[in-house]
């Protein structure tokens, strides 16, 4: 008897993302993380998946949702934050955990700081999209959905 795929996402937001909304409006905008979560959660309603979210300001705490994934989701749809640059143990855990991810940026980290041109998930990702604001998420759930 083959196990069949749970129709549903886990969506992580890393470092920082709890302050979308007023932090850097000019490079963020103006919509707010539970904003994010809808976003995220209305696209993959229309295609027939749920969403269960999480966000923390601690690396542990996302690796320990990624982990609890496993069981559980089909994919994965995870803005990173600024441990997209530096965190192996996140890379680590999405590639643990055998599910397919996408890798979502707000804003195009490509036209920014140069530090933050590299990604440690960049070459594991499924799905990459980078500077489409937060209209982005919901590409990522078509994208990652398509792939599933």
């Amino acid at each position: 008897m083959s196990r069949s795929v749970p129709r549903r996402l886990l969506l992580v937001n890393g470092p920082n993302l709890n302050l979308l909304g007023t932090r850097e409006p000019g490079i963020y905008g103006s919509a707010t993380l539970a904003d994010v979560e809808r976003l995220t959660t209305d696209a993959a309603t229309a295609l027939g998946y749920e969403v269960r979210a999480a966000q923390s300001n601690h690396e542990g705490a996302l690796i320990d949702a990624i982990h609890a994934a496993r069981t559980d989701c089909a994919g994965v749809v995870i803005n990173p934050g600024g441990l997209t640059h530096t965190s192996v143990s996140l890379r680590d855990a999405l590639t643990g955990v055998g599910l397919p991810f996408a890798e979502v940026h707000i804003s195009d980290v490509h036209a920014r700081e140069a530090f933050r041109h590299f990604s440690y998930l960049e070459d594991v990702a499924a799905v990459r999209v980078i500077g489409q604001g937060v209209d982005g998420y919901a590409r990522a759930v078509h994208e990652l959905v398509a792939l599933l």
